[in-house]
């Protein structure tokens, strides 16, 4: 008798995947409906110049041609060492689906305009937070920052907030893509894909 009938139907959608972002971009849109915070919240990881690994939750705000991208001040910690390593890796988990997607590869910046776009998509207020906000450098007090908030506000009053040349957009290309599908008695689905000349190659790997 088979088991682990419901854990079959997840092995049969991997072994028909032959490029990792097409079945992302559905799991994508399933967890938009499915999970309760932030469905595009990824766990960015980069190095420092000791070669420490070092992670932290950033949202991806886009999925093209084999990438992902986010948007960040580029003078945080994470701004300084893509600068200086132009490489990470990216890790979603959608707990109500039960299933993860990690990335690896290089990290570009994309153009100015894509960044100004952006931006101005966002709210109002955010957009006066990154420019109060010098992100991962030390603060001296939650008021320090409220004071900056407000100075920032007064500053450009009613009119267009510009992007601040600091503030800008990433795409990771992904070299490496991995779908992990969970699966009952941790027999989970994973399939791991290598971009090459020719396309994705990929390879199913034990839980």
């Amino acid at each position: 008798m088979p088991i682990l009938s419901a854990a079959n139907l997840i092995l049969s959608n991997l072994d028909a995947c032959e490029d990792p972002f097409a079945l992302f971009a559905q799991w994508f849109e399933e967890a938009k409906a499915s999970e309760i915070n932030d469905p595009e919240a990824m766990a960015l990881a980069t190095v420092d110049a000791d070669g420490l690994p070092d992670a932290r939750m950033v949202l991806c705000k886009g999925v093209e041609a084999g990438g992902l991208v986010f948007y960040t001040n580029a003078e945080s910690a994470k701004g300084r060492q893509i600068e200086a390593q132009a490489k990470a890796a990216a890790l979603f988990h959608w707990k109500s689906l039960r299933r993860q997607a990690r990335f690896r590869g290089p990290v570009s910046g994309i153009d100015e305009a894509a960044s100004d776009l952006y931006f101005h998509s966002r709210p109002r207020l955010s957009q006066i937070g990154a420019w109060a906000s010098q992100q991962s450098r030390p603060l001296q007090s939650r008021a320090a920052l409220e004071a900056l908030t407000a100075e920032y506000d007064e500053k450009f009053g009613a009119g267009e907030i510009p992007r601040p040349p600091y503030w800008r957009g990433f795409r990771l290309e992904a070299q490496e893509a991995e779908l992990w599908a969970d699966g009952a008695f941790r027999l989970h689905d994973r399939v791991r894909f290598v971009r090459g000349a020719a396309g994705w190659s990929r390879r199913r790997l034990f839980p």
